[in-house]
């Protein structure tokens, strides 16, 4: 088990005593960190800029301890320059879920607590067989949450539901097992503001508890993090260092924290509905997103400042789940590109072989953890082998997507995307 808390500076230089140390906060839920080993988001005057792992000897004061070994490890880190915020875009919030009250109970306080001017929050009920979600929000948040109801299952039909009924110029997609930071939404919804070009933008995931072997493992080998640097893909200017862009999906952000401008959105036809968690393809929703938003010729922005809080799954069968979700979502998303967009496949065909070669090496070296300081694997070793069984999964998933997106495009095939009913 490990702590999860916030480590905020003022700086990153020597202090004396308690100078450059404005706060030390648990993370979402957890109580304050004491003896042991504690993970920490190190913030500097606010401003997300690292993770690290240290140990708190007991009797020891944690900020004082985690405060010098954040020096000690990044000393050489640059704080990020001032945050520049121009008019924010009214924003929709759409939280899918599909019977989980008490887990969406938490994602929902935690987005009324938001900082952002000028917000709604969409609720999708997700083929519910219970009348569980809809009295949470009738009996809770009436008056702040809009409810509605998607009887088709899947993450990506729900997606669109949301995005049908929200009212914003920008919509923003969480999920209701996350907590969001504060500050969540208005770094998501800045970069709209800030360049016309933008048609979607993703944030950083980090663990909300790291308190099984699953979730130490999982974290250990990356999570849902996509580091601490902002970045801007531009469909015009390819980065010279990934060269299967725009394919590589993964890179680019996750499902629980996205953002996109809503007229393209819509002008990409939305999310495919025969992709997601919930249908027969397991997955790929977002990454299928991602990349056809790129093909429009729209810049993707990564910014670390919008943080979310993620509940990893707990046991190891959930990650077996996990790991051949992610393979299946992944074929199905390109399999989903190639029958939605069939000019992408001269694109596609010409970065295959580089491709699958990435794919299998991803499924067998799933990342060499996040090094000195990271999570720590079994005994501290900062490094936890990938169980052979969960790459093996991965790549059985890769082999079933294109076969569960087939079947799931079949229940879907001539329903009107939500925005086109009458």
């Amino acid at each position: 088990m490990l702590q999860v808390a916030e480590l905020d500076l003022d700086t990153l230089d020597e202090r004396p005593g308690d100078a450059a140390v404005l706060a030390l906060r648990p993370g979402p839920g957890a109580p304050p960190p004491t003896a042991g080993e504690v993970f920490v988001l190190v913030r500097l005057r606010g401003r997300p800029v690292a993770t690290l792992t240290g140990t708190v000897p007991e009797g020891a004061d944690p900020a004082r301890v985690l405060a010098a070994l954040a020096r000690e490890r990044l000393g050489g880190t640059r704080a990020p320059g001032p945050e520049l915020l121009g008019d924010l875009p009214r924003t929709s919030v759409v939280v899918a879920t599909r019977e989980r009250a008490d887990q969406l109970a938490r994602a929902l306080d935690s987005l009324l607590a938001q900082d952002h001017p000028d917000f709604e929050i969409v609720v999708v009920d997700n083929a519910p067989v219970t009348d569980a979600t809809r009295e949470l929000v009738a009996n809770k948040y009436a008056d702040r949450v809009r409810y509605v109801r998607e009887p088709v299952p899947g993450l990506a039909a729900a997606h669109n539901r949301g995005a049908a009924v929200a009212d914003a110029a920008v919509l923003a997609f969480t999920d209701d097992d996350v907590v969001t930071d504060p500050h969540w939404l208005t770094a998501l919804s800045a970069p709209f503001a800030d360049d016309p070009r933008i048609g979607c933008v993703t944030g950083l995931i980090l663990p909300a508890r790291l308190t099984t072997p699953a979730q130490i493992l999982l974290e250990s080998h990356g999570g849902f993090a996509k580091g601490f640097s902002a970045r801007t893909y531009d469909p015009a200017r390819p980065p010279a260092d990934d060269p299967l862009f725009p394919f590589t999906a993964g890179r680019f952000g996750s499902g629980a924290n996205m953002a996109f401008r809503a007229r393209a959105l819509r002008g990409i036809g939305g999310f495919d509905p025969a992709t997601g968690t919930g249908t027969p393809a397991r997955g790929g929703d977002d990454l299928y997103a991602f990349v056809r938003i790129l093909a429009a010729g729209h810049r993707l922005r990564y910014t670390p400042d919008a943080l979310v809080w993620h509940h990893h799954r707990e046991t190891p069968q959930d990650l077996r789940n996990q790991a051949y979700g992610y393979g299946a979502g992944l074929t199905a998303c390109l399999t989903a590109l190639l029958v939605r967009r069939p000019a992408l496949f001269p694109a596609l065909l010409a970065r295959l072989p580089r491709g699958l070669a990435h794919a299998r090496a991803m499924t067998a070296h799933r990342g060499q953890g996040q090094g000195p300081g990271g999570v720590p694997g079994e005994h501290g070793t900062n490094s936890h082998p990938w169980p052979r069984d969960l790459s093996r999964l991965e790549r059985r998933g890769m082999l079933r997507g294109p076969i569960g997106y087939a079947m799931a495009r079949r229940r879907v095939r001539g329903m009107p995307l939500p925005w086109e009913e009458r």
